[in-house]
């Protein structure tokens, strides 16, 4: 059994994803970023960055098995299960790569562009929203080149499809038309017509948010510091 402690959100949904893919048993248990779980003493013991998602392996000899990072994740279940990572050092090589484009590129570009379109009031923040939009545009730019001639970022489907992905579904938001990236598009529909990838994306789909966040909601997803999670470790 894997407790996978989550949120709905794109990283949270990577993790969602791989699981149902594989058909590995879970228990989803909800980590409410913006009423401060993430910050519990508890959660802290498992993901000490403060940041879902993280799981805890419990079908293991010997004691549990935690994991944070969505891309240590992946990575760990891939060879847990020994599904959507080849064992040719090519092929893993290349998933790896693309992997860690997607946590160091889509991936942080996407959740900036996020914070000033969704979050970050609307009067004198061009420059930051025009800096994460024309990135994200960029990647896009990067994705669709590797997907001609590939079904799959990495030919076959793998973690990596399931990294970039969730960080695609919210491109009208964003700003972005895929009539300009038509490798995109294509693989886009080829993703959302996966069923476990769907499912994937569901989880925890009654915990969404229906509106702007609260202060305090926004205090807690936004305005930590090094001194503050101190405290909050320590109560």
């Amino acid at each position: 059994m894997i407790d996978l402690y989550y949120w709905p959100t794109p990283n949270g949904w990577k993790i969602s994803i791989m699981l149902e893919e594989c058909g590995l048993k879970y228990r989803m248990i909800p980590v409410n970023i913006g009423a401060g779980d993430q910050f519990k003493p508890e959660f802290l013991a498992i993901s000490p960055n403060n940041r879902m998602p993280a799981i805890v392996d419990q079908g293991v000899e010997g004691a549990p098995v935690t994991v944070f990072e969505s891309g240590a994740i992946l990575i760990y279940l891939a060879e847990k299960t020994g599904q959507f990572m080849p064992g040719d050092a090519q092929g893993r090589k290349a998933i790896l790569e693309w992997l860690f484009w997607q946590v160091g590129n889509l991936g942080p570009m996407a959740g900036q562009i996020s914070h000033f379109v969704n979050y970050a009031p609307q009067n004198g923040n061009d420059y930051a929203r025009d800096r994460y939009r024309n990135e994200y545009n960029r990647c896009l730019g990067v994705l669709d080149r590797r997907l001609e001639g590939r079904e799959f970022i990495a030919g076959e489907y793998s973690i990596a499809d399931m990294a970039s992905w969730p960080w695609l579904i919210p491109y009208k938001r964003f700003g972005q038309d895929l009539a300009a990236f038509p490798n995109v598009k294509r693989w886009h529909e080829t993703m959302k017509a996966r069923p476990a990838a769907s499912r994937g994306i569901d989880v925890g789909s009654e915990f969404r948010r229906a509106g702007p966040p609260t202060d305090e909601e926004r205090g807690n997803l936004f305005g930590q510091t090094a001194q503050s999670t101190a405290r909050a470790r320590e109560s």
